[in-house]
């Protein structure tokens, strides 16, 4: 309550008004149900902490919140011929043509590819040790494409 005292007048004074805030949820309960039962598994949160930024501060609550959604939903192709990641139309466009933004979305997006090829090559219990380094050699180098040059100017370890 006491982080919501200093914007009441606001609130109140604007019907339909969204703010923006900053939380921390707390794990308060969980159900499971028994495995023939027809219901889902639930969580309860509660909120432990909350800050609601002034309106001088929301465009950077708001930043912060487009690049965490930017990361968690960027979707891309891999090149088969160069191993360049190309950004799905709906990722450039959330990104919003921002650099920072573009490279986030890109490494995101690459890693989650190269991790799941590196999850598929896991799995398979009949490949040789060379046949194990090719395909290790194959994720770095993707990893490499994905990363191109640090912004140091030097080349990625390989």
């Amino acid at each position: 309550m006491q982080a919501m005292s200093p914007h009441i007048a606001r609130i109140y004074g604007r019907s339909g008004l969204r703010i923006m805030a900053v939380v921390e949820l707390a794990h308060t309960e969980r159900t499971e149900p028994a495995a023939d039962a027809d219901k889902e598994s639930s969580v309860t949160m509660r909120i432990t902490q909350l800050e609601v930024p002034n309106p001088d501060q929301e465009p950077a609550i708001r930043e912060v919140q487009r690049a965490l959604y930017i990361e968690r939903t960027a979707t891309g192709t891999i090149d088969d011929l160069s191993g360049e990641l190309e950004l799905s139309k709906q990722t450039v466009k959330d990104a919003g043509g921002i650099v920072t933004h573009l490279a986030l979305a890109r490494i995101s997006a690459g890693v989650h590819h190269w991790r799941n090829v590196a999850r598929r090559v896991a799995q398979q219990d009949k490949l040789t040790v060379g046949e194990l380094h090719h395909e290790l050699d194959a994720i770095a180098d993707g990893l490499d494409a994905v990363l191109g040059r640090l912004g140091n100017g030097e080349e990625a370890e390989g």
